[in-house]
């Protein structure tokens, strides 16, 4: 059990008065804790996925926990067999997750309980929205969402103010990966008259985790943040892969396209992407085959140990 990684998704809207000496010492904590994965914080909150053993995990949570605001802070945890991330990063940004409308109110819709959500959408008088992205929503959704086909969440307010009417669409319910999505949305609905919005507690992977799946209205599997890339329903590492040009999830047979080309391009991205960043990409493949074969980690900070361990050896005298 100890061998096993936690990977632990949280997020907080909350007001952070000086975000760079926060940057700092949770920065700290995490590399002390060998904690790897990506966390956002803004002036509005914190947001991130990372991962790390038990006790690591643990750690964390209980020094987030004494910070200001962040008391009582929950996170959605998955168990897998190797670390998903490859580097610690602590980054600063204007928002923890970006629509591009600033100063929406505190309010937001109400939260449906994982249990009750299946209630609710079946409900017929209710819109029932993915907020997730155009591929996100490709890979699995629920049972009669409508897909908005944004490529970014900054097109979502657009997408509400041409396709929703608080008098054609009285009630309306939302969901997204964690939650976090769903917290703007809402309140962005509550902002433009929309009085009876709900959202999913917990997002989709708090239901996959809590509801049976002879239960379930989900189909297909969902999109997740870290090298899993999908989770299936009972939140295991999914049947798809990513493009490691441009990110996007792809499958065994987008793999036989004739466009694509492992590390360099797909059917995605190799139109737009110009010959010189295909150039690289096939020089940075080539030095993570290079590594393979000296049985080493191309990126990251394996990576990094065995180029300091390298440089070391080429410094010590020789002995013949």
């Amino acid at each position: 059990m100890d061998d096993l990684v936690v990977v632990i998704a949280l997020y907080r809207f909350v007001s952070i008065s000086d975000v760079g000496a926060l940057q700092q010492s949770l920065r700290g904590v995490m590399q002390s804790n060998d904690i790897r994965g990506t966390m956002i914080l803004a002036p509005e909150g914190i947001n991130g996925t990372v991962a790390g053993h038990r006790h690591a995990i643990d750690s964390l949570m209980a020094w987030l926990r004494g910070q200001p605001g962040l008391e009582g802070l929950l996170g959605k945890e998955s168990i897998v067999d190797e670390m998903p991330f490859l580097r610690t990063k602590v980054k600063l940004k204007r928002e923890i997750v970006t629509m591009g409308v600033p100063g929406l109110p505190a309010t937001t819709g109400t939260y449906v309980a994982p249990g009750d959500w299946n209630a609710l959408i079946s409900d017929p008088s209710v819109t029932l929205i993915d907020t997730r992205n155009e591929y996100e929503v490709g890979i699995g959704t629920f049972d009669g969402a409508t897909n908005p086909h944004t490529t970014s969440f900054r097109a979502f307010p657009e997408y509400a103010d041409n396709n929703l009417d608080p008098a054609r669409n009285p009630r309306i319910a939302m969901f997204c990966t964690g939650g976090i999505r769903c917290e703007k949305s809402t309140a962005y609905l509550k902002s433009r008259g929309f009085e009876e919005v709900y959202h999913l507690q917990g997002g989709i992977l708090k239901y996959l985790e809590e509801v049976p799946q002879d239960e379930s209205l989900w189909q297909g599997e969902c999109f997740v943040f870290d090298d899993r890339v999908t989770v299936d329903h009972d939140l295991n590492a999914g049947s798809y892969d990513q493009c490691h040009a441009c990110r996007m999830p792809i499958t065994d047979a987008d793999k036989l396209h004739p466009r694509y080309a492992p590390g360099v391009s797909c059917h995605h991205c190799a139109i737009d992407t110009s010959r010189e960043r295909k150039s690289r990409f096939r020089e940075r493949q080539h030095q993570i085959a290079l590594a393979a074969e000296r049985g080493e980690a191309h990126i990251g900070a394996e990576a990094a140990d065995a180029q300091s361990a390298r440089r070391a050896a080429k410094r010590r005298p020789r002995l013949d």
